[in-house]
């Protein structure tokens, strides 16, 4: 195509839609149009600087609304003299379309209050391009507006302003894909925006937004003062969700997995979900059962049901959530994940999850980053979240919204993955729906997030005990003279004598009519209902002795021949030098030749629990390999030709329909990833789910999570869950945060048998604890204080015997060979300091010391333990010897339990580190020497 060709055929404007087409590719990358287009547009671009009056964009709130949309574009058309006037009106023309897609929400009515002063963007106006009165009347070509091929400018303002600038606002122009752009704009364009719903719709629109205020009304009125944290003022979100389930239905979904904080929640547990208001008034006067340790609020609670829709029943579930707000979110993501997992759903189009946020915490809190950076990754994707934002516009109380956040919309965070953001006027509740099918649609076409901003407002405060109205008295001035949602929707449906005055009250005479019987007029809900994916937790609710000994030996012949399987390289695959060395030595390991390490006695762990029939699921920010070279648990094929480098995951390849192996390098997170798999742990109880921190350490950027939910989540809502947490530990000169995983937190966090924490010290415990995690018949959190140098440390060895018919050993005891009668002081520890306390007493050839390792801290094995320490009828002392400071580790735990067990006449002393601000010494030479003189003081005579 020649240059001369092109402007003097190609810019007429039957080639409108070629030219906007070709132009936005440019706008998005120069590089990727031809040669001879780029040329042209470049040539625009510098007349425009040279001749314009105006800037490219002259305004202020202009410049930052591009920004926020992803628009870069030459806003005001320059005059090229070599394409006449007709053409230069018609790029014109096209220019404005474009802005009003990409800037249009600026100008929509999104805000119920009227708060907000629009944004004067001239770039929406057809004077900024040229266009005049009098070419409001000329027929242009519409290019890719979706409608008539040609209208007149008139018309297509219209369009315009009716799709971009009414009650929703889009933002999608950042989209990288152009054909998820044009579906957006077929979906707003060719309805304009408006849904045209039929009168039954309305009705039952109308319907939802009665039961949404009636319960907030009765609540209101009956529990005056009382905590609920209301949805009064976002009404809308009722008959939002319920369109929603029932689309999902329609679609084929069997199951919607819900997270939310406070706000509306009890509003969404009765009317979307089905609880019997009955319960829920047994909550506000505390009269419900009290089955568990300390139970939770009732603005905290998860709830799960059915809802009938034609096409089939839409399992429900909504996640139990702390006060935390958006901690939820990964849960949510990681129970969705297990659960298309076990229905084999590998594109998300049987399990959805829904996000409900707030405005101020979705741009507030890191995790929702975190989270939606999970979305398109392939070990924690989901096929797509709908986000729901209930958007209030304040947040808490006395916050300012220009202290909130530092961007344009409180959604901006979700561009980071390219999802598409529709805000909508809450007010204008089948806007609200119609958005609500349009977000799901998305989804289930692109399997892409997509969030919906509904703007609403606030009737109370914070909470039913605060008073908005001392730091917000304009806001509440305009709130108090609204109407309500409700009450403006039955105006608009009577005006238009879609229904009578006596047919909206008699809705709202019928809920008050259910509530005061305790019923859900929800007729949709299946209270029935048992799905056959459901999960048996039966098993695992049962009374457990927690000492009791499982078998978790496996038959040395097994061992054997997964051991072959363990290390049998495709041919052609070349290792790299180092892993073959370590292949080569499993060979032998396996053949009994060898004696195990730990990365053996590990992937041993996981191929017998793969042959018993268990999933394994293993995620962290080095899993595949190993942060200390030790796993290997993915080979890399050292003979690359390009990007896709082949791997080879042996655990995948031991015999044929073999559970499913996961090993995930998860991306650089803790909170948001850990999250996830307590999620996910907590839905599938028969798969062995871990994460493993990359130092453990760094389990403190996941404080949240271990808090509100690994440690709690049973006691406070009934929720069981075996995930396991392997966490790095050891003190070996590396500094502050690369030492300790903050054993003393966990043991702080133990109580009512909640969580299980273990420092098995043998390749063989570690292998005997990952087997019992799953054969015992009980699901608790495991917590592995999981080793650094022992990995590779030459008295830290097991045998192929010890995985054959040994078990964990929660005590591991003196060796035998001691004289018992000449025992004066017990040394017990956990972990590497054993060796090093071994390696000291033989070197000065100490006869009369013995030395415990306690491999279980909680529960505490109180049986073993005292038979143990019983064998020594001599003992004077008992000394507790850590690594840890003495106001860290395991001290002010175990001295307790220590003391229990002792007799009278003994005496119980410590070895230790000075108590520390910081976990560990920055310097080596200051590392060594404190480790040694811990060392020493474990047997010095006077303690």
């Amino acid at each position: 195509m020649s240059k001369p060709l092109m402007d003097d055929t190609l810019l007429s404007g039957t080639n409108a839609g070629f030219i906007e087409a070709v132009y936005e590719e440019y706008l998005h990358n120069p590089n990727s149009v031809a040669l001879a287009w780029r040329e042209y547009f470049d040539k625009l671009a510098n007349q425009q600087n040279q001749i314009s009056t105006k800037p490219p964009v002259n305004n202020v709130a202009t410049a930052t609304a591009m920004k926020s949309s992803g628009i870069e574009i030459q806003a005001a058309l320059p005059e090229v003299m070599s394409i006449d006037s007709d053409d230069r009106k018609q790029v014109a023309v096209l220019q404005l379309i474009n802005m009003h897609r990409g800037l249009g929400l600026n100008q929509a009515n999104l805000d119920p209050l009227g708060l907000k002063q629009q944004l004067t963007i001239p770039e929406l106006n057809p004077a900024h391009f040229g266009l005049t009165e009098a070419d409001m009347d000329k027929v242009f070509n519409t290019g890719s507006l979706v409608g008539p091929d040609r209208a007149s400018l008139r018309e297509i303002l219209q369009i315009l302003r009716e799709t971009y600038c009414g009650s929703i606002g889009a933002e999608y122009m950042y989209i990288s894909s152009v054909e998820q752009k044009r579906w957006i704009q077929a979906r707003l364009e060719g309805q304009r925006s408006n849904p045209g719903f039929s009168i039954e719709v309305k009705h039952h629109i109308l319907e939802r937004l009665t039961a949404a205020e009636g319960l907030e009304n009765y609540l209101h009125t009956r529990y005056v003062g009382q905590k609920r944290f209301s949805g009064e003022g976002n009404e809308s979100l009722i008959p939002l969700l319920d369109n929603l389930i029932h689309r999902a239905g329609k679609a084929g979904i069997q199951q919607i997995v819900m997270g939310m904080a406070h706000r509306a929640r009890l509003n969404v547990l009765v009317n979307t979900l089905g609880k019997m208001p009955a319960d829920l008034f047994r909550e506000f006067e505390e009269k419900q059962p009290q089955d568990l340790p300390s139970g939770d609020v009732k603005y905290h609670q998860g709830f799960s049901s059915a809802i009938k829709t034609p096409e089939g029943i839409v399992r429900l579930a909504l996640a139990f959530n702390p006060s935390h707000l958006e901690i939820v979110n990964p849960v949510v993501e990681g129970s969705v994940r297990a659960r298309q997992h076990l229905l084999n759903d590998k594109l998300g189009d049987r399990v959805l999850p829904v996000l409900i946020h707030g405005d101020a915490a979705f741009a507030g809190q890191g995790v929702v980053m975190e989270t939606l950076n999970l979305s398109q990754t392939r070990g924690y994707g989901t096929g797509g979240t709908v986000h729901i934002i209930i958007n209030n516009q304040i947040g808490f109380t006395t916050s300012d919204p220009r202290d909130s956040r530092s961007t344009l919309y409180c959604t901006d965070v979700a561009k980071m993955i390219e999802a598409p953001i529709f805000h909508v006027n809450g007010d204008d509740p089948e806007a609200v729906v119609m958005v609500a099918e349009l977000a799901f649609d998305f989804r289930m076409k692109f399997h892409k997030d997509v969030v919906i901003d509904m703007v609403c407002f606030r009737r109370l405060g914070h909470n039913e005990q605060d008073e908005p109205m001392v730091t917000q008295p304009r806001m509440y001035r305009i709130i108090n003279q609204h109407p309500g949602t409700r009450q403006c929707y039955a105006d608009k449906l009577i005006a238009e004598g879609v229904i009578k005055q006596e047919d909206a009250d008699n809705l709202i005479q019928a809920y008050l009519d259910a509530m005061d019987e305790g019923v859900n007029p929800n007729k949709a809900v299946f209270y029935d209902y048992k799905s056959p994916y459901a999960i048996n937790w039966e098993p695992f609710l049962k009374p457990f002795k927690w000492n009791k000994r499982i078998k978790t030996g496996v038959a040395m012949q097994v061992l054997k021949q997964l051991a072959i399987r363990l290390t049998d390289i495709p041919e052609g695959f070349k290792l790299h030098s180092r892993v073959e060395k370590i292949i080569a030595d499993r060979r032998l390991m396996g053949k009994g030749e060898l004696p195990l390490d730990w990365g053996m006695a590990e992937s041993l762990a996981y191929a017998t629990l793969l042959k018993d029939g268990y999933p394994v699921r293993l995620s962290g920010q080095d899993s595949g390999r190993g942060t200390f070279f030790h796993r290997h648990a993915v080979l890399h094929d050292q003979i690359v030709e390009d990007q896709n480098e082949p791997i080879y995951i042996p655990l995948r390849h031991l015999y044929p329909d073999q559970p499913d192996f996961v090993v995930i390098d998860s991306m650089l997170s803790e909170e948001a990833v850990l999250g996830f798999e307590y999620g996910y742990a907590t839905t599938q109880p028969n798969e062995l789910v871990i994460w493993e921190a990359q130092f453990g350490d760094f389990a403190n950027g996941a404080q949240v999570v271990i808090d509100q939910f690994i440690a709690s989540g049973e006691a406070k809502w009934g929720r069981v869950c075996g995930l396991v947490m392997m966490l790095p530990h050891g003190y070996e000169g590396q500094g502050p945060e690369h030492s300790s995983a903050r054993l003393e937190r966990f043991l702080q966090l133990c109580a009512d048998y909640n969580i299980q924490v273990c420092v098995p010290s043998t390749p063989a415990q570690m292998y005997h604890l990952l087997r019992r995690q799953m054969i015992r018949p009980i699901r608790k959190p495991l917590i592995i204080m999981s080793p650094k140098s022992m990995l590779r440390h030459k008295e830290s060895i097991s045998s192929l015997d010890e995985l054959a018919h040994g078990y964990f050993y929660p005590v591991i005891p003196e060796a035998d060979n001691l004289d018992l009668e000449i025992i004066k002081r017990i040394i017990v520890c956990s972990g590497k300091i054993y060796y090093e306390l071994l390696a000291y007493r033989n070197e000065h050839d100490i006869k009369d010391i013995a030395i415990i390792r306690l491999e279980q801290l909680y529960p505490f094995p109180h049986e073993e333990f005292q038979a143990e320490i019983n064998r020594f009828n001599n003992a004077k002392d008992i000394i507790w010897c850590q690594e840890e400071p003495g106001n860290q580790g395991a001290w002010h735990r175990i001295q307790h339990y220590l003391l229990r067990h002792m007799r009278p006449d003994q005496e119980l002393g410590y070895a230790l580190r000075a108590s520390s601000a910081s976990p560990a010494v920055g310097y080596m030479a200051r590392h060594k020497f404190t480790q040694n003189e811990l060392i020493v003081a474990a047997f010095r005579d006077k303690i």
